[in-house]
């Protein structure tokens, strides 16, 4: 376990990430990986990889689960607590704040503007989490390879993403990752 300082340092980190994320805290993945594994050495690019794959398979809000088990790894039990805390409470307080303002002024025309403009950021950062997720989980030549068939096949059919997920954990039980 690490000092409370870390703990600290993790939660603010969080709740600052989580506020000012545009289009849900996968915008922000990258990060909060580089914070975790890069600047802190608090977990590998495996373990970061590991956690997103298995919140992946579950059900429930992924976000607040991964940032869950990345406090956990940090501090145990209250790291958990205090990260999935610190992951949805700021963006809660803004959003109720936001929507207020938002609806009061809907007939507004810089609404259409401002909803237009986000739309590409919010996907540039989306993409932005997947290169990094990729970059993590890819390291040997075999991954790199079942992770490119698996983007090419999600790009050129309409094949649910959930066969191709089956289709990687088939893989990875076969042990070829």
């Amino acid at each position: 376990m690490n000092s409370p300082s870390a703990l600290t340092a993790l939660v603010l980190q969080l709740a600052l990430l989580s506020a000012i994320s545009f289009g849900g805290f996968p915008a922000v993945l990258p990060d909060v990986r580089g914070y975790v594994v890069t600047m802190h050495g608090w977990m590998t690019d495996q373990d970061f990889a590991n956690i997103f794959a298995i919140v992946q398979a579950i059900p429930g809000p992924s976000m607040i689960l991964i940032m869950g088990l990345v406090g956990w790894k940090v501090w145990g039990l209250p790291g958990a607590i205090a990260s999935s805390t610190a992951t949805f409470g700021p963006p809660c307080a803004i959003y109720f704040a936001v929507f207020r303002f938002w609806d009061r002024f809907r007939h507004a025309g810089w609404q259409r503007s401002v909803r237009t403009g986000l739309a590409p950021v919010t996907v540039g950062l989306i993409m932005a989490s997947g290169i990094v997720m990729g970059r993590a989980a890819d390291t040997s030549w075999p991954a790199v390879a079942i992770s490119s068939a698996a983007f090419l096949v999600l790009l050129a059919t309409r094949l649910n993403p959930i066969w191709v997920l089956v289709a990687g954990a088939a893989a990875g039980g076969l042990g070829l990752l």
